[in-house]
């Protein structure tokens, strides 16, 4: 793996996390570790605060290891429409 300048990950309440791989001969650059990834092995889309157009590729292990948090729980949609507890 080849380092370049360190990115940071955008600061954020909590993380959209998903599994992905791709068929496109493309490299990205994890935002936590700074190492290259390859669209084509596993890894993760992370999107803060579930904004998929602020989406960034990382590391499976990375994003593993920075324990970043996930979506917040609370009521779901249907009790909200419902106006539920």
């Amino acid at each position: 793996m080849t380092r370049r300048s360190r990115s940071r990950l955008e600061p954020a309440e909590w993380y959209s996390i998903r599994p992905t791989r791709s068929l496109k001969p493309a490299t990205y650059t994890c935002p936590i570790c700074g190492y290259r990834l390859h669209a084509m092995s596993d890894h993760v889309l992370i999107a803060p605060e579930g904004d998929m157009s602020r989406r960034r590729h990382a590391h499976r292990e990375c994003v593993a290891a920075a324990n970043l948090p996930g979506r917040p729980a609370g009521r779901g949609l249907l009790s909200r429409l419902l106006g539920r507890s």
